[in-house]
C-alpha cells in the first residue's frame, strides 16, 4: 500500500488565536472550514487547528505530546515570525542545546524548537538541511 500523510490536527483554545498565530508564520490567511476548524496547506499536507468546543464537541484539550516539524527555506525568517507571532520556548533544552534558538543537530538539521500559545511543540527545520533517515 501506498500512503500518504495528508492532515494533522493541532488542539487549539481558540481557532482564532491559532488563525492569526499560523497565519503570520506561514505568510498565508489559511482557510476556515468549520466554526472551529481552520486549516492550512503545508506543502501538500493540511495543518488543521482544531477547536474541538467551537465545533460543539465536548473534549478536554490537552496539545499535542509530540513535535510537528515543518521544513522552510529560510530558517532565520521563521524563527523570527514565529516569535514575533507570540511562539514561546519549550521548557528546558532539546537534545542538550538551547531551544529556542537556531542550532545545527549532530545528524545535521539545522533547526529550532518552540511552542505555539497552546503548548503544542513545534520545530522548524531549515529545508536545505532535512535529515530523511537516509
Amino acid at each position: 500500500m501506498n500512503a500518504r500523510l495528508y492532515r494533522v490536527i493541532l488542539p487549539v483554545r481558540d481557532v482564532n488565536v491559532a488563525a492569526r498565530f499560523y497565519g503570520a508564520i506561514f505568510a498565508d490567511p489559511g482557510r476556515r472550514i468549520s466554526p472551529g476548524r481552520h486549516y492550512f496547506d503545508c506543502g501538500g499536507t493540511i495543518l488543521a487547528c482544531l477547536d474541538p468546543a467551537r465545533d460543539g464537541e465536548e473534549v478536554e484539550f490537552r496539545p499535542n505530546p509530540e513535535w510537528v516539524y515543518f521544513a522552510v527555506a529560510d530558517l532565520e525568517a521563521a524563527l523570527a515570525a514565529v516569535r514575533a507571532a507570540g511562539g514561546r520556548p519549550p521548557p528546558g533544552d532539546i537534545h542538550g542545546e538551547p531551544a529556542f534558538e537556531i542550532v545545527t543537530r549532530p545528524w545535521g538539521e539545522r533547526s529550532f524548537y518552540a511552542q505555539d500559545p497552546f503548548g503544542n511543540p513545534i520545530c522548524f527545520v531549515d529545508q536545505k538541511t532535512l535529515f530523511t533517515g537516509e
